[in-house]
């Protein structure tokens, strides 16, 4: 295990250990965590089902000994929700894209290092761009590049007292596709994005529906297919966008796509239904059907990843107990057990040796290591994910994120990308 990766921090006591040792002396000094005859505070966060699960709330809320009610839903939905209407929310659980969004909306506030307790376990990844020193640093939003609050209110590279988001999960992403149902044609051949645009899987494609996300999985397909160029595929043109647009509806009215979805319960479905044999994937997804024995493959692309960070983001309209709470939340995703939950469903952590205390050997081995899974493994629901033998495909952590194509973008055409991406869907 690399030494920047070893197991030598301790776990640190959550506010569950804290009170089952303390509550006496609590007592007895006329300091209680909450006042006697008063209801717990609640939590109230946003996001999507990738991390907003119930064993994560009932872990936290048992930890920390709060109330937290969690709003999953789609990508689209709950960023158009959290960008009009901050007071609805306390925190915000999405990917880097959506942080451009929110900060020009004015619904999400700095957040102060001073108060994130593992501020300098955070690793290089979202502080330089690299985790590695030949990583690609991937084109577009790289998270490195809206992390911190400038001092006139933009967000950049240069580091500050305030930062936009809590670097937590991330992973790279591409797509999925079921093994017994590969064309023979391609069973000899690298994994490539062009795949999803492949005449052998006509009618069987998926793709996410999200402008953000699902344009750059498309476009890269249509660069590795050799269908178009882009000079710089982390802020595509108004031409270019024409251009990628023309060909996906001629595809459309071909009837090449079978259909887009909206949450990572809809890709399992779609997969497990066998309306798709290919489609835009997320970890969970592929770990889900996996479990129930569905032989799905994450590609590892020749022309490298679609790269997302986490982002937890604390609304502009929460203050006072809410917002000290918030921080008390925030603090918790990068205490230990939560990065080793997640990493059960493929997701790293931004302080991943503090959640390595957590973590078998035969799991840091496979989900970090990229090294072959020694026994069979369960992901976050229990069922056997991984089998005994199994290796993931693309390699380590370092590895893996250390060929990022582009990042979940929000471009600079972005609102002409959206009246695209619409016409394209409704085609």
């Amino acid at each position: 295990m690399p030494a920047k990766y070893n197991k030598n921090p301790k776990p640190s006591p959550t506010r569950r250990t804290l009170l089952k040792g303390g509550l006496a002396f609590g007592l007895t000094a006329g300091v209680t965590p909450f006042a006697i005859g008063k209801p717990k505070p609640t939590l109230r966060v946003m996001g999507t089902h990738v991390t907003l699960q119930e064993a994560i709330r009932q872990r936290a809320m048992e930890d920390l000994g709060i109330n937290i009610a969690f709003e999953p839903g789609g990508s689209a939905r709950v960023l158009q929700k959290a960008s009009m209407l901050p007071n609805s929310f306390d925190l915000y659980e999405q990917w880097s894209n959506s942080i451009n969004v929110l900060w020009r909306a004015q619904a999400i506030q700095p957040i102060e290092k001073k108060r994130l307790l593992y501020w300098e376990e955070i690793n290089n990844l979202t502080k330089t761009g690299k985790l590695t020193e030949n990583a690609r640093e991937g084109a577009g939003d790289a998270p490195h590049k809206i992390l911190h609050v400038q001092g006139n209110g933009s967000l950049g590279e240069k580091h500050t007292d305030g930062i936009s988001f809590l670097p937590y999960v991330h992973n790279v992403d591409s797509f999925g596709y079921d093994t017994t149902k590969l064309p023979v044609e391609l069973q000899s051949e690298e994994e490539s994005w062009g795949w999803l645009l492949d005449s052998r899987y006509s009618g069987r494609v998926g793709i996410v529906n999200d402008p953000t996300i699902g344009l750059f999985d498309l476009a890269l397909a249509a660069q590795a297919k050799g269908f178009m160029q882009f000079e710089d595929i982390g802020a595509i043109t108004e031409y270019e966008l024409d251009d990628l647009f023309n060909l996906l509806i001629e595809l459309t009215q071909l009837n090449h796509f079978n259909g887009f979805w909206t949450s990572v319960p809809e890709s399992v479905e779609f997969m497990k239904s066998g309306r798709v044999s290919i489609e835009s994937m997320f970890s969970p997804a592929v770990s889900a059907l996996n479990g129930q024995d569905i032989p799905v493959k994450f590609a590892a692309p020749k022309e490298g990843y679609r790269g997302w960070h986490g982002v937890m983001c604390l609304s502009s309209a929460t203050q006072g107990r809410a917002k000290d709470v918030a921080y008390e939340y925030m603090n918790w995703w990068l205490s230990g057990w939560p990065g080793a939950f997640i990493a059960r469903q493929g997701y790293y952590i931004s302080n991943p040796q503090r959640s390595a205390s957590y973590l078998s050997k035969a799991e840091w081995d496979y989900w970090y290591e990229g090294k072959v899974a020694s026994e069979p493994l369960k992901g976050t629901d229990g069922k056997i994910s991984v089998k005994a033998g199994a290796q993931r495909n693309g390699g380590s952590y370092e590895t893996r994120l250390s060929n990022v194509a582009v990042w979940n973008t929000v471009m600079p055409t972005y609102e002409y990308s959206l009246q695209k991406w619409y016409e394209f869907i409704t085609a």
